[in-house]
């Protein structure tokens, strides 16, 4: 019997009424924690406390200010500053005194006020003169947090070389993060650590991006080489990759904190353009030897414009960013395979191409200080892409979709403001959809080895499997985040989430039939068929899911003493999917698991469910009533951490913290079993040469007339055979992260000049990721028969393949994450910057991809996570004379190693996972630099142009890869980007 916890668990049910009982409490009055900006320290008079000394600070930009008192001991807060320059003004006793300081996303500054005498600075420097202190040019390190955190300064974001205007690239130059573009298809996306891309989650302004439907953590990123936000819209940003504070939610990996720019009291304006094309490239491998390059070509342009609506009290920002790309991509079999061995139809189709791409993003900003108390910001940002993508490596142009993107977003914020107060309420509008259709309706044609039912697939031309969808998320939420400073000592933080939320999925595929040629055959036959169609009196493919989120958090940074710090954080997430809750197995479903299963081997009267027991399976956990499955309540995550200041200066900090952090299971898996019931897709073997099987049940004679899609489609009423099942585990739990970490963080000075540094251990443990496998069983229950393959193993009687999902996918990393940062200001106008991480990974399935492991065996862990060893990142820029500057960033990562399935006879036959590794010395070596040119009109107007060369060496990356194990060839292909030049123009005034 499942007992439920909320039920029989009295300290939730104290948490919830505490966390509700404090929000009421600070119901008065949302600059969600995660952006807003901290100013805090003593002030003293003549070295002495100075209590109720009255601190201002006024942001230089905009005219947005801020007072507080200091207490009885002197010590102050200002909180929730949006980032930028400010004029901290301090009265005590009748004397006065000011200073500037720039503060960034989601900082802590200790600044020590003083007047009548010394004023000091912790920020990363020694006691300071008040008129002393300017930091405006400087990128602060956090110091006294547990966070794993670094910054990305708005210097970094306009010097540093970037073949794409995609803001989180930058984050590549943080240890522990990878900034990935597939070469394939051109997308973009970022990890945190060895989990994937969907783990991660951006806030903008304080509100998470996150992608709830399909891959890629945030809104719009699954298989898009599009730019989730314009780059000229980002002021800065915070990349934590690990031991986040309670305020995060939605995430297990990696968290990045970006704050939007606004409009000043003065009116601002950019404009940029930026081209290449396939004469500033060198050729690719398969574009030498005489076949000459594909025509392509890259342009970016955009601009922006703020200024003021009413001087110091509102203001207007608003951009464009449009992109247009015709990406060159390499066509070329797989398994090891040369272009003579392939029949003519498909040798046709080999060579290279090129995939259009199109987008634009729009962003606009309204803000209005109402008074010092009350702030209220308006956003909104459209998204709108389109692209010819899924061609390159073994997949032909004929073969490929059209996909695009739409995104919506408003958020209507009020920030309230008080001496111990601090208030940030959003209230949100999201509708993000991403859809996909195959630019030919016609029949697939896939060529494999003719290995299994579907085979090692070598090449594919024809009507492309991509099938029609359409995926997206659609509501609003309201969320509100509460910080308290009038506690001596303590900054307590609390807050509440509330989102409603339309998960809406169509997925018809495989819309084009698939049909598979055995290139041992001549590819002249199919052998194997695999279609998708509507089931009668079902919604055909569509799901929708009214979703609805709820989370509550509360949190204390305690000052223990004026060295140790620490974070304490408590946070509980709910999650109510009612497609999934509501499900109710099939009738024809249970009654196949019923019947008895006549096969060889089978004891007398054996049933298909017994059958499955025997492997392992208990199918009572996967056969749902409608009313036995439940939300995941357990959700609740302590977070725990420390700094301590070894010196007192904030020089040399130790700090650390444990934490657990859960995420989510992505929609576009869990509406798999019902979408796979009403849209389902069917498998039949074909009689064919070399492929023998008995007519009937799931095997077709073959017949010309096969290939005519009418005909395929009446078939279905004749049999049910070939119809996948798709099982779900009842009691699926929320997927998380257990993450632990130790380190140090230095500022020193060398030769002059200030340097910070960081060296951390960080241990992470994801479980209860979402395991997708096969569910099919020979009759011992064994999922590896005398043939040693899984895909052989018989399905559901009556029926076909059974696929069943539940928690099983772990991981589990132990890194060393080492930076040096060399800032800069304007005394020293350059920066440096190192970034290595060592990483020892390991993962429960030996594929890629973390959800489908088709070839899984309970118990086993499979070295590198598919996550390189060791990787370097260098970067850094200069200012030179004459109004030029320099940067260059270097990436180098060691060789990944791979796992595949192994079926020969070095292994019996058996099927089974087989690492290896690419030829060469490294796995990723690049050196991108850029050369920029400014001319000062002598008015407000400058012109600038720039030139990037990017992979300046040459060096040859592959993303691809396989190997033939009967001749031990490894194939390469989808060929990273050669050296190319990029020539940009911008105006700024």
């Amino acid at each position: 019997m499942r007992i439920d916890p909320l039920k029989n668990a009295p300290p939730r049910k104290l948490l919830c009424c505490a966390l509700a009982g404090c929000l009421l409490l600070g119901a008065a009055p949302a600059f969600a924690q995660s952006t807003g900006a901290t100013i805090r320290g003593q002030v003293t008079t003549d070295s002495t406390p100075a209590a109720q000394a009255q601190v201002t600070a006024i942001n230089t930009a905009t005219g947005l200010s801020r007072s507080v008192q200091s207490t009885a001991s002197g010590s102050y807060s200002l909180a929730g500053l949006p980032p930028g320059t400010y004029r901290v003004d301090v009265n005590a006793g009748g004397k006065t005194s000011t200073q500037n300081i720039t503060v960034q996303v989601g900082q802590t500054a200790t600044v020590n006020l003083g007047v009548g005498g010394v004023s000091e600075t912790a920020q990363g420097g020694a006691a300071t003169t008040l008129d002393a202190v300017q930091v405006t040019a400087q990128a602060p390190i956090e110091t006294k947090t547990s966070e794993i955190a670094t910054y990305i300064t708005p210097q970094q974001i306009q010097a540093l070389p970037q073949g794409t205007r995609n803001f989180l690239a930058f984050a590549d130059t943080v240890p522990g993060m990878a900034f990935e573009q597939n070469p394939a298809n051109g997308s973009t996306k970022l990890r945190g650590g060895v989990q994937s891309a969907n783990n991660v989650n951006v806030y903008i302004d304080g509100v998470g991006q996150k992608n709830y439907v399909t891959q890629g953590g945030i809104t719009g990123q699954d298989a898009s080489r599009g730019n989730p936000f314009p780059q000229l819209a980002i002021g800065e940003y915070k990349v934590i990759t690990s031991n986040y504070k309670a305020e995060y939610d939605q995430i297990s990996s990696a968290a990045v904190t970006a704050v939007t720019k606004s409009g000043t009291n003065e009116f601002k304006g950019s404009f940029f353009w930026d081209y290449t094309n396939q004469d500033w490239r060198e050729p690719r491998e398969s574009e030498k030897n005489g076949v000459g390059k594909t025509r392509s070509g890259e342009k970016q342009y955009g601009a922006s414009f703020g200024g003021p609506i009413v001087q110091d009290k509102a203001h207007f920002f608003v951009t464009y960013e449009g992109k247009e790309y015709n990406a060159p991509q390499d066509l070329k079999p797989g398994e090891g395979r040369l272009p003579g061995d392939l029949p003519q139809a498909w040798r046709d189709q080999l060579g290279a191409t090129a995939t259009p791409f199109k987008e634009d993003l729009y962003f606009g900003k309204l803000d209005w200080s109402i008074n010092d108390e009350n702030l209220v910001e308006l956003t909104y940002k459209r998204r709108e892409e389109s692209e010819i993508g899924n061609v390159g490596g073994q997949s032909a142009r004929s073969y490929g979709t059209d996909t695009g993107v739409e995104e919506d977003r408003y958020d209507l914020r009020w920030q309230y403001s008080n001496t111990n107060w601090l208030n940030d309420a959003h209230l949100t509008y999201e509708k993000a959809f991403w859809t996909k259709a195959p630019i030919n309706f016609d029949n697939g044609r896939v060529l494999t080895d003719g290995s299994g039912d579907d085979g090692k697939q070598i090449y594919r031309i024809g009507g492309g499997e991509g099938g029609l969808q359409d995926k997206g998320q659609k509501g609003w939420s309201f969320q509100n985040d509460t910080t308290f400073f009038g506690w001596e000592g303590h900054t307590l933080k609390f807050g509440v989430k509330y989102k409603q939320v339309d998960l809406d999925t169509t997925e018809q595929q495989p819309y084009n039939p698939q049909f598979y040629y055995d290139i041992r055959q001549g590819g002249d036959v199919p052998y194997f068929v695999r279609f998708g169609s509507p089931a009668v009196g079902t919604g055909g493919g569509s799901v929708t899911s009214k979703n609805k989120q709820f989370g509550l958090y509360i949190q204390d940074d305690w000052d223990v003493t004026d060295r140790l710090t620490l974070n304490l954080g408590l946070r509980w997430d709910y999650e109510k999917t009612p497609s999934y809750l509501d499900y109710t197995t099939a009738p024809d479903v249970l009654a196949s698991l019923s019947a008895v299963d006549t096969r060889a081997g089978n004891a007398p009267g054996q049933t298909y469910a017994q059958t499955l027991a025997l492997g392992g399976i208990d199918i009572n956990r996967y056969i749902s009533t409608g009313n036995n499955r439940k939300p995941f309540k357990d959700a609740i995550q302590p977070r725990v951490g420390f700094s301590y200041d070894l010196t007192g200066d904030e020089r040399h900090v130790v700090f650390g913290g444990i934490g657990r952090s859960y995420d989510r299971n992505l929609f576009d898996y869990l509406q798999l079993e019902r979408s796979k019931a009403s849209f389902p897709t069917r498998r039949f073997k074909i009689n064919s040469p070399g492929h023998a099987c008995a007519v009937g049940g799931d095997c077709l004679d073959w017949n010309p007339q096969l290939l005519d899609h009418d005909y395929l489609m009446s078939l279905v009423n004749a049999t049910e055979a070939g119809r996948e099942v798709w099982m779900f585990d009842n009691d699926l739990k929320t997927p998380h992260s257990d993450q632990i970490s130790l380190g140090i963080r230095n500022s020193f000075n060398l030769g002059g000049l200030d340097w910070n540094s960081s060296t951390t251990l960080q241990h992470t443990r994801y479980k209860d990721g979402l395991l997708i496998s096969r569910g099919n069983r020979y009759p011992d229950g064994d999922a590896y028969g005398p043939n040693g393959s899984p895909w052989s193993a018989p399905g559901l009687p009556g029926l076909g393949s059974l696929i069943v999902a539940t928690n099983g996918f772990e991981s589990k990393s132990t890194a060393l994450l080492l930076s040096l940062d060399k800032p800069y200001t304007a005394e020293s106008p350059w920066n440096f910057n190192v970034a290595y991480t060592l990483t020892d990974a390991k993962q429960n399935i030996h594929e890629k991809d973390p959800v489908y492991g088709w070839y899984f065996a309970q118990g086993g862990w499979y070295d590198g996570a598919w996550t390189p060893r060791h990787r370097l990142v260098v970067s850094g820029f200069t200012d030179l004379p004459w109004g030029m500057s320099v940067s260059g960033k270097l990436t180098l990562a060691s060789k990944i190693k791979r796992w595949d399935i192994d079926g020969t006879a070095a292994y019996g036959g058996y099927e089974r996972p087989h690492s290896w590794e690419p030829d060469g010395s490294l796995g990723f070596k690049q050196f991108d630099m850029s050369l920029t040119k400014t001319w000062d009109t002598g008015t407000d107007l400058k012109l600038k142009v720039r030139a990037d060369i990017l992979n300046a060496f040459n060096w040859t990356n592959w993303g691809g890869y396989g190997i033939n194990w009967d001749t031990n060839v490894v194939s390469s292909w989808d060929q990273f980007q050669t050296r190319t030049f990029k020539l940009s123009f911008g105006l700024d005034w």
